[in-house]
């Protein structure tokens, strides 16, 4: 057989073939000896004992005994297959049986030869048996390197079928990296390698195959870590550098008359320093002369619409437009109203553009736009549309950013001939950890202040025993002059779910809460869009003093004298759900409420979601505990494409290492941004390669 080096197609390995091969391509993306060396643990066994069959106990999760298979035979039935065989330590016998692949273990399994049997014992009429252990010859475990720990590594059934279980990955893998070892080149730097104290690349990737002790394997995994979140901030940064500064922008010199005459007339409040601290980051950008690439993180309530109407009248003053692009028609709806109401009398002209704005209405606006007679655009997916042309667009502003996708999103640069600045805004508060890998490429601005008279929303958790006294405090705020939400996670009962839904507790609240005393309104999906709105319209007008509603008002609604959230089934919710239907209340200055209902029996993850959301307000706070408890991959959504396809590394348990390679990263980058020096040249193949593995990671903008 030919040398084996890293790029060596694992096809042409010894004992794989173009079956096995393929099934290691489609099931584990292992096309060449390097993928083979990088499908590392998931965790190690402790293999250093072994029991005797008369030892055997109900306590045991696995057992690895030495002996000799006796005899083994294929029985075949009516649903396929088996393999029964016949284990002796010396003192007793069991039965091994396998269910899958028996053709393969028929041929393969070494009888009347020792060996190494490892798996979970069942008991089955007084007597014990495994199914599907793994089965070595005792030669092969005594030349395997280590302290007894064993790798134990993913595999899939099709896998398993053809002899590539944990143990027939763990043998392919031994084999491997024994042959490929000498071609294995360093990628890091020696300063970052010296920073970071880090095991050599050739070093980790055998130590972690065969680990000679839990510190030496820990280590290992360490350094792969790290190496994978440092090539991830690379690529990040490199990317940033060139939707920045390496891309021209339009220059925002000019502080003209829109912006002082809102700013000193028109200002509904003072701003918070917050808020001045990113107008002023904002405008350190618009002066560059570069291209602002800017993400602004601001809780429910923080004014992050402010800042964009702000931002948009500096660019009017410098004669561009700008759009602000909303995902719902509701949010969109709401940023219209909110800032012609704000800006009033001034000659500034804002506009709509969504699905519903047909006719003669749109080919006004979109005349219009053309000649450069709006200066703000306000819409939905519509403004990306081909027939959308603006006369001189200098800003875009997207709100809820991973809501949009990325080509959506690159739509909107070609509105002009030089790149528009983007303000990303998003009220989903995302743990510092996750910015630095999901909008890694963005300077970020947070704005982490209230408006000064808004008071926190004090929250408290209820179980079903106190359902009486929370509606009688409903009553007592309704006769304040208050109205209420309540949310449920359904719309009609269901069979398997177990959980307060939307009409039998709309019939409840009617039967506690009486017309014509009471008026009480009902949003949910379902309904028809005329519907909704009118009922939408009787709350925002406070001709109801209750709305029965599902999620459908998790954003775009706003109902300053709604001081009263009341969540059912709120265990059913996850923490950035909760989060932001809590901040539907709390917007003006009267002491607003979230009640939390739940049943008294809740799971560990759902009780402290409940604890989380009445411990505090900082949805900062309440994004890192929602990262840990569900996973970096689900707190934004199934729409978030952002956060990579992290192989070893995981942005919860490796927060300090993302910080060291993110630090470490940009010092090699200020140094030399192309990575064009002889010290760099291998880390540069690495990027390019880590790049074509993991195509997302160059989506991410």
């Amino acid at each position: 057989m030919a040398e084996v080096l890293p790029s060596t197609p694992v096809e042409f390995l010894k004992g794989v073939g173009p079956k096995r091969s393929d099934a290691l391509v489609s099931e584990l993306g292992i096309k060449t000896c390097m993928d083979l060396i990088l499908h590392l643990p998931f965790r190690y066994e402790d293999r250093s004992e072994f029991h005797k069959i008369s030892g055997i106990h109900g306590e045991h999760t696995a057992v690895q005994m030495l002996g000799v298979i006796t005899q083994a035979k294929e029985v075949r039935g009516g649903r396929g297959s088996r393999v029964i065989a016949v284990f002796d330590d010396g003192e007793a016998t069991m039965e091994l049986q396998w269910f899958r692949g028996a053709q393969w273990i028929i041929r393969n399994l070494p009888v009347q030869k020792q060996v190494v049997v490892y798996g979970k014992p069942n008991l089955y009429k007084g007597k014990w048996n495994i199914a599907h252990p793994e089965v070595e010859l005792f030669s092969h475990f005594e030349n395997r390197k280590g302290n007894g720990l064993h790798p134990v590594y993913s595999s899939t059934e099709r896998l398993g079928r053809q002899g590539l279980h944990s143990q027939g990955l763990a043998k392919l893998i031994r084999n491997v990296i024994s042959a490929v070892q000498p071609a294995i080149t360093e990628t890091l730097p020696d300063r970052v390698i010296r920073e970071m104290k880090l095991m050599g690349r050739s070093e980790a990737l055998h130590t972690v195959h065969h680990p000679p002790s839990p510190q030496k394997a820990e280590q290992a995994q360490i350094r792969l870590r790290f190496e994978e979140l440092f090539l991830l901030q690379l690529t990040l940064l490199q990317h940033k550098n060139m939707v920045t500064k390496d891309l021209p922008g339009v220059r925002f010199a000019e502080v003209g008359e829109a912006f002082n005459t809102f700013y000193h007339e028109r200002l509904p409040f003072e701003l918070t320093d917050a808020q001045k601290r990113v107008l002023r980051e904002i405008r350190g950008d618009l002066n560059t002369g570069w291209h602002m690439n800017r993400l602004l993180q601001g809780d429910v309530g923080s004014g992050k619409t402010v800042v964009a109407l702000l931002t948009a009248l500096l660019a009017k003053d410098n004669g561009y437009q700008s759009s602000i692009m909303a995902p719902t028609e509701i949010l969109a709806q709401q940023h219209l109203e909110g800032l012609r109401e704000m800006l009033g009398p001034m000659d500034v002209r804002v506009e709509l553009l969504t699905g519903s704005v047909k006719g003669k209405a749109r080919k006004t606006v979109l005349a219009d736009l053309k000649t450069g007679h709006i200066d703000i655009l306000v819409g939905t997916h519509a403004l990306i549309e081909p027939t959308v042309v603006f006369g001189k667009l200098g800003l875009a502003v997207i709100d809820e950013q991973h809501r949009f996708g990325v080509a959506q999103r690159a739509k909107l640069w070609k509105k002009s001939k030089v790149a528009p600045h983007i303000l990303v805004m998003t009220a989903t508060p995302i743990p510092r950890t996750l910015a630095m890998t999901a909008y890694g490429d963005l300077d970020a601005s947070i704005l982490d202040e209230l408006p000064p008279g808004r008071k926190p929303i004090q929250t408290v958790h209820r179980t079903d025993s106190a359902r009486l006294g929370v509606f009688q405090f409903l009553e007592d705020q309704i006769a304040e002059g208050r109205q209420v939400y309540l949310v449920y996670p359904l719309i009609e009962e269901s069979a398997t779910l177990d959980h307060k839904d939307l009409m039998d507790g709309y019939e409840s609240i009617v039967r506690r809460f009486p017309p014509p005393k009471y008026q009480i309104g009902i949003v949910h999906g379902r309904m028809k869009p005329e519907d909704k709105t009118w009922e939408m319209d009787r709350f925002v007008k406070g001709q109801a003093n209750i709305l029965v509603a599902t999620t459908v008002i998790e954003v775009g609604v706003n109902v300053p004298n709604a001081s009263v959230m009341v969540i059912e089934s709120a265990e059913r919710f996850g923490l950035s759900q909760l989060h932001q239907l809590r901040g539907r209340v709390g917007r003006g200055a009267n002491q607003s409420y979230c009640v939390l209902m739940s049943s008294s029996d809740l799971g560990q993850d759902a009780r402290r979601r409940l604890e989380t959301m009445c411990r505090t307000n900082d949805g900062f706070e309440i994004a890192e505990v929602d990262m840990e408890l569900r996973g970096p991959g689900d707190v934004m959504g199934t729409q978030q494409s952002g956060v990579p396809d992290l192989k070893v590394a995981d942005l919860v348990r490796d927060r300090p290492l993302l910080s060291s390679a993110r630090y470490l990263a940009q010092e090699v980058l200020a140094d030399d941004p192309q990575l064009g020096r002889e010290e760099h040249i291998a880390l540069r193949e690495a990027l390019e390669t880590a790049l074509k593995a993991r195509s997302n990671w160059v989506r991410i903008s």
